[in-house]
């Protein structure tokens, strides 16, 4: 990535995150990039992504609303429970508008980072789990999620989904279905894959 963009974009959350939630999204670019280069991904489409994934996380949850109406972005439900949802289908908006960033790879990696989705490109599983692991966060056997995102993407993906979901649980949230869906892609992919080895 050309130097000066990469500025521009670490300016830009500078100023509209908290420090605690900039720090977050530096320590996603780092995650990121390290996952980029183990699964041979574009290291530019990993930074941009993973810099601006959060770009519209601190905004009142009022505005994501009005902001998901502007762009026809679908308030289902579970997601009406919990508006904070929103936060990575409207930041992917927002990017693209403010950066003029018309990478649909890029977009879908900040769109689907909060729940996921099914058929995630490698790029949107990096971020997924960069977001989930970076050197900031800290929680019951993330080690063990960390060392697995070395080793095989999809297994740490399942692992971060089983985390994600068990968690909703235990906090008694409705939980998305993009994220069972994205858990359910996963397996069963394992699955044909290990079938077709007999």
């Amino acid at each position: 990535m050309q130097s000066n963009q990469r500025e521009i974009y670490i300016e830009s959350i500078k100023q509209r995150l908290s420090p605690e939630r900039f720090r977050h999204c530096m320590g996603v670019e780092k995650a990121a990039i390290q996952l980029a280069k183990r699964y041979d991904v574009d290291l530019e489409k990993a930074s941009t992504a993973a810099l601006l994934h959060d770009y519209a996380k601190e905004l009142p949850k009022q505005q994501l609303l009005l902001l998901a109406r502007k762009y026809n972005i679908v308030v289902d439900d579970i997601i009406q429970t919990s508006l904070g949802l929103l936060h990575g289908p409207v930041a992917s908006w927002l990017v693209k508008e403010k950066f003029k960033i018309t990478d649909v790879q890029i977009l879908d990696a900040i769109k689907n980072h909060t729940v996921g989705a099914k058929r995630m490109s490698k790029l949107e599983k990096i971020i997924y789990l960069a977001d989930l692991i970076e050197e900031t966060r800290e929680f019951s056997g993330i080690n063990t999620i960390r060392e697995a995102a070395m080793n095989n993407l999809n297994e740490a993906m399942r692992m971060a989904l089983t985390c994600e979901v068990v968690y909703t649980m235990q906090h008694c949230r409705a939980v998305h279905p993009n994220s069972i869906d994205a858990y359910n892609d996963l397996v069963t992919s394992q699955k044909e894959k290990e079938n077709e080895a007999i």
